[in-house]
């Protein structure tokens, strides 16, 4: 799935009281070893997890050491160097790391930080109501994207509708392109995803929400439909078995911190997301950018995300449904 952005992470002084709390071979070695390597892919609203991790100092509170995050701004390029081995931990999305997986790239899916609840369609709170109120209208759309898929699917599999067969899409090349394009009066409604959403009904109030992907896919399989995520390569978690467990710490303490408070959280990245960090802050405290940590070392999150990668495959998302190896 190719979609807006991602991005970075750290060090501190508080080591010594973070390593007491592991085992201290496993301390000692994890801290002698070479720092981690991951990336950061900006702008977008991933910033303000790797700038929070930053902050806050959150590898060394967990016993472990990032490197300074490489900085990419291509999304083709940022997925191609973690599958060529340029660096270890990628947040991404998950059905991303899955069809790399599926065509024999050692990575294994650490944890999930947010659902597709943040993606939607917008329309004039004068025009349509629901999806299906869009037939013989224009939809503008990132078709290029996995998220337009997944909408296309989830509106085929539980509404019984067609939006390729019974709507007009507009194809745009961004989410921030299918507001502006409804803005414009150039098309009766606008597929896209957080923060974008927010900030379109900040800058024009007459703009509203009609269909929510991850909140129907949950309606209907009672599980949140998992979207971004983090992976590592192979070769990292067999150097340092306790290494998933290290990096679930990390983005466990991170959402946490963002959910509790989500000003402050803000207030660290400022504009480095590409977006007002007013809008920004609405977008996390409504709750339409979910963000929801859950790690793959639960065994009931795994199965959720075989469920999700079955549900993908039955729509051609995937080339198959996913396997235990998939799961760090």
């Amino acid at each position: 799935m190719q979609d807006t952005s991602r991005r970075k992470f750290l060090k501190s002084a508080l080591l010594t009281g973070a390593a007491a709390a592991l085992p201290s071979s496993f301390a000692s070695r994890a801290l002698a070893n070479d720092p981690v390597k991951w990336a950061s892919l900006t702008p977008g609203f991933t910033v303000l997890v790797t700038e929070y991790i930053r902050h806050h100092k959150l590898d060394q509170k967990n016993g472990f050491k990032l490197a300074d995050p490489i900085v990419y701004t291509s999304v083709p390029t940022y997925y191609n160097d973690f599958v060529a081995g340029s660096y270890d931990v990628c947040i991404g999305s998950w059905d991303t790391f899955a069809t790399r997986y599926l065509a024999g790239v050692p990575i294994k899916m650490v944890c999930n930080i947010s659902t597709a609840q943040m993606i939607n369609i917008m329309a004039p709170k004068n025009g349509a109501k629901s999806v299906t109120e869009l037939r013989g209208k224009t939809l503008a759309a990132p078709q290029s994207t996995g998220t337009y898929r997944i909408v296309r699917a989830v509106v085929q599999e539980y509404m019984n509708f067609n939006i390729e067969k019974e709507v007009t899409i507009q194809n745009v090349t961004n989410p921030a392109a299918s507001v502006a394009l409804l803005r414009a009066g150039s098309a009766d409604a606008a597929l896209s995803w957080e923060p974008n959403i927010t900030k379109g009904m900040v800058e024009d109030p007459k703009l509203g929400v009609i269909f929510n992907a991850g909140q129907l896919y949950k309606e209907k399989n009672g599980h949140d439909l998992a979207y971004f995520g983090v992976a590592a390569r192979n070769s990292l978690l067999e150097k340092n078995p306790k290494a998933a467990a290290s990096i679930n710490a990390v983005f466990r303490d991170c959402i946490a911190g963002i959910l509790q408070d989500t000003a402050g959280a803000v207030a660290i990245v400022g504009e480095r997301t590409g977006f007002d960090p007013k809008v920004l802050q609405d977008a996390i405290s409504s709750r339409r950018l979910h963000f929801h940590f859950s790690s793959m070392q639960d065994p009931a999150e795994r199965k959720a995300l075989t469920a999700a990668s079955q549900f993908f495959a039955r729509n051609k998302l995937l080339p198959s449904a996913i396997n235990d190896g998939f799961f760090a």
